[in-house]
């Protein structure tokens, strides 16, 4: 006997019992995006690996341990994308989107990480990603907070809260980085295995371990905010003032940092206690230098990404109210005539009712088994027609969900009854 194949691991399938749930999700959130008038935008999957090293960081945990590599048969040497902002920029540059004006744009799909998968943390995964080229003001680094806020109310979440922090400018953090270091060597043995891996290659990652007695070192160590340039500083402190005035709660956390080289001035996370170590469910900032890293012009940038399989392990955990999506009729025929009729009827109604969902029982067998299936479907009502109902030019009504009798109407009757019913 053959072996079943499998599912990759850390990669895994979305069933239909799912999928209603991921549904209400990416609707509610499309519909807060194009409320803020934002457009979508759809990138490769597959990218030019260089694309990667120039934009998140050669020395980065993702690009020297994470993304799924290869040569293709051209010799080329490409990445599944392990996040969208690279290849949503290299669009905007190769498509000149952004000379002399204002995008703001979103796109969704998976992205590929090789890590240890875990919960809310898998090596193919989804994100929604929200940018905005060519506003450089802390006006709008405000609004998208206020967007995920509003997103959040929508889709009914609570106990998300908001982290907010300046990075300052590369060259302000760059005499952090060097001040840093010198203090971080001082307690070298005493720093674990990661954040000595981190202190050749990405010393700022260490700002935000989860290791507490780091954590506990971190608290001598100098201080970004100290180093941060007097225009940055404004910025920040103009976007906290926008937040006051919009009764936005946030913490700002000196120690939070992004993983990605590109981020700058404003960064920010939303963050919850409900998911274990996977606590971020949406983050972000400002790229303002990334446009000219990738060989487009100087481009100020800011947006953020959601994990949806966060997102929707929210939803679950705290009870969400998802709109049902289980037919509304099934259809029940016994009889070669009843049967035909029954197809026709069901693309009558499509045309007449187009929200209805419609199930019309196919492969034959007896009233008691296609009810049997009509009622594990979902389905509010049954619409039931045999013989004698097709000479009749009647179907019957039942229903499924409420102890009432069964109806019979007429069949230039039944759409108004059904609209009827349904209250449509």
């Amino acid at each position: 006997m053959v072996n079943a194949l499998q599912a990759i691991r850390g990669m895994n399938d979305i069933l239909p019992a799912q999928s209603s749930v991921w549904q209400f999700a990416e609707d509610t959130i499309r519909a807060v995006l194009e409320s803020y008038g934002f457009r979508e935008i759809r990138m490769p999957i597959v990218e030019k690996t260089e694309l990667f090293k120039r934009s998140i960081g050669e020395v980065t945990d993702i690009v020297e341990k994470e993304m799924y590599t290869f040569d293709d048969r051209n010799g080329d040497n490409l990445s599944l994308r392990p996040e969208g902002t690279a290849g949503c920029a290299r669009a905007c540059i190769q498509h000149s989107l952004t000379n002399k004006q204002v995008q703001r744009l979103w796109y969704t799909g998976p992205m590929f990480r090789h890590e240890r998968p875990q919960k809310g943390r898998y090596r193919q995964f989804y994100q929604v990603g929200v940018e905005v080229f060519g506003l450089e003001g802390p006006d709008v680094d405000a609004e998208l907070l206020m967007l995920t806020a509003r997103l959040w109310k929508r889709l009914g979440l609570e106990q998300l809260s908001l982290q907010v922090n300046s990075l300052g400018t590369s060259e302000a953090r760059d005499r952090y980085r060097g001040e840093l270091v010198v203090y971080l060597k001082t307690v070298f043995d005493q720093l674990d295995a990661d954040s000595q891996r981190r202190l050749e290659t990405n010393p700022l990652r260490i700002l935000d371990s989860k290791n507490l007695q780091v954590q506990a070192l971190l608290e001598e160590a100098p201080k970004l905010a100290d180093f941060i340039d007097e225009d940055s500083q404004a910025h920040f402190e103009t976007l906290c003032a926008l937040l006051d005035a919009a009764g936005l709660d946030y913490d700002i956390n000196p120690h939070l940092v992004r993983g990605l080289d590109y981020y700058g001035r404003t960064v920010f996370e939303w963050v919850t206690d409900q998911l274990g170590a996977q606590g971020t469910v949406c983050a972000g900032g400002r790229y303002d230098v990334l446009m000219e890293y990738l060989g487009g012009r100087a481009t100020p940038a800011v947006g953020f990404a959601l994990g949806l399989e966060r997102i929707i392990a929210l939803l679950e955990n705290q009870g969400a109210r998802v709109p049902d999506a289980s037919p509304h009729l099934y259809i029940v025929t016994v009889g070669e005539q009843a049967q035909r009729q029954g197809l026709l009827l069901s693309e009558r109604l499509r045309d007449a009712l187009p929200k209805l969902r419609i199930v019309t029982h196919c492969g034959g067998g007896s009233f008691k088994s296609q009810f049997k299936k009509a009622d594990r479907s979902g389905a509010r009502y049954a619409l039931v027609l045999g013989e004698d109902e097709v000479q009749r030019r009647e179907i019957g009504i039942k229903p499924l969900r409420e102890r009432k009798d069964q109806e019979t109407v007429s069949y230039d009757a039944l759409d108004g009854r059904l609209a009827q019913l349904f209250d449509w």
